[in-house]
């Protein structure tokens, strides 16, 4: 049962790493990076559709995205997309593919987008701390029953802290290169 707990604790952690990650890449530097399309939905025949299961989407420089749709047809949708998207972006349509440029980020912007990413760290950390307090509560309810002793209980706890102290470190890691990609020029 002890060891359900710690490794439940370690997996919502890394989850919690993940989804950092993941809301990091929806953050533009500057650069082509295709996961900026990942929200984009298109209205296809009367469904909304993620835009990555409709078009290849491929880099062939290093700051425009290039989006070929499977079916043509489907071109003028995908353009509607991206323009009615939060991405800021307008596409180029040539009647075959969509090309979107990215822009050069302002040092302005660049600041912006790295306190951006503090945010979204700072609730990566807080969700951390979360899982560490019902962690521990639940070893506490474990102690209180007598499933382990007080001695254990403290041993564990510092368990769970090492859990945390790790989760915390990569979680500055992540955040710190995404804050040096987008402060580069």
């Amino acid at each position: 049962m002890v060891q359900t707990v710690l490794k439940d604790t370690k997996e919502r952690m890394t989850k919690s790493e993940e989804n950092l990650q993941r809301e990091l890449g929806y953050i533009r530097a500057g650069r082509a990076n295709a996961s900026i399309l990942d929200r984009v939905e298109v209205m296809y025949y009367g469904a909304m559709t993620p835009l990555n299961q409709l078009a290849q989407i491929t880099i062939p420089e290093a700051r425009v995205l290039m989006i070929t749709p499977f079916d043509k047809n489907s071109l003028e949708d995908v353009e509607k997309a991206i323009l009615a998207s939060d991405l800021g972006l307008s596409p180029a349509n040539d009647g075959n593919v969509i090309r979107l440029v990215i822009p050069q980020l302002t040092e302005e912007r660049r600041k912006e987008l790295a306190k951006e990413v503090g945010k979204y760290a700072e609730n990566a950390k807080i969700s951390v701390r979360n899982i560490r307090r019902d962690a521990i509560d639940e070893l506490k309810k474990m102690e209180k029953s007598k499933e382990i002793s007080e001695d254990e209980l403290h041993k564990l706890e510092k368990d769970v802290q090492d859990i945390t102290d790790k989760s915390t470190a990569t979680i500055d890691k992540i955040t710190e290169e995404k804050e040096q990609e987008l402060l580069e020029v």
